[in-house]
């Protein structure tokens, strides 16, 4: 295997270990295997292996009231942050490594759903560098759903001339909704959720299946991708919600993306 599979080898065990019992040998295993693989791949001292090490799984301040859920969310929290910064060091070593030319980014650039994936997959990347502003200056805080889209419809301006925010959908159920972003060149939508504490699990699923009816019949819609917002971890099962909505009908497909 290469830089890049190994890495990708490791992003993909994330899923699994955030359904273990936190701090499981599995995840000891996993993130000993990890630290090393960055030291062999970029240096000992590199900034690539210091920023995996400073990557928190537990709370700073705790007392003995503190819920075993907020123990489990800053975990689950951990394993996210080091999805992102595992993702960054696999497109930095793709971008600036010679040999991968002909590989990922260029497939990334020319392909647009894969570019779309790939920006889905940095959103929340993008989010907390939104934060980091000189001087403390205004930023875009997200706060909920809307936040989440005004960022995504500017993102994807980059890419695509012909992004619009909220056309109509067909009729379905005696009711009618909008879109959150249509890309009208290539017929795709992107749906976006954002979780928050009476929206998760159960009740995004339940919103996604009636999103999914709906744009099955609008007749610009050939591809809906669904970008569930989730920086606090609030799904339990992001890559079995995946799963079990993604499809792939020929004229219609839907594909899933859970990420924070």
């Amino acid at each position: 295997m290469n830089e890049v599979e190994l890495i990708t080898k490791q992003i993909n065990q994330i899923d699994s270990l955030r359904e273990q019992k936190r701090f499981s040998p599995d995840f000891k295993a996993w993130k000993r295997k990890t630290a090393s693989l960055l030291e062999r791949i970029f240096g000992v001292n590199s900034r690539q292996s210091k920023d995996f090490e400073k990557i928190r799984y537990s709370l700073g301040a705790y007392t003995l009231s503190t819920p075993d859920s907020v123990f489990e969310q800053a975990f689950r929290g951990g394993l996210e942050d080091a999805r992102a910064i595992l993702n960054s060091m696999k497109e930095e070593i793709i971008e600036f490594d010679p040999k991968y030319a002909t590989d990922e980014s260029i497939v990334a650039t020319e392909n647009p759903y894969l570019f779309i994936i790939s920006l889905l997959e940095r959103f929340h990347l993008i989010a907390r560098q939104l934060q980091a502003r000189y001087d403390q200056r205004p930023t875009l805080t997200i706060a909920d759903e809307y936040d989440v889209q005004d960022l995504l419809h500017a993102l994807l301006k980059v890419r695509f001339d012909d992004v619009r925010r909220e056309e109509w959908t067909p009729s379905y159920a005696g009711g009618s909704a909008r879109m959150d972003i249509l890309i009208k060149d290539i017929s795709v939508v992107v749906e976006v959720k954002k979780t928050r504490p009476s929206l998760k699990d159960k009740k995004i699923g339940e919103e996604l299946i009636i999103d999914i009816a709906r744009y099955e019949k609008h007749p610009e819609c050939k591809k809906l991708i669904c970008f569930v917002y989730d920086p606090e971890g609030m799904i339990g099962n992001p890559a079995g919600l995946a799963s079990d909505l993604s499809k792939d009908s020929g004229d219609f497909s839907v594909e899933v993306v859970v990420r924070p």
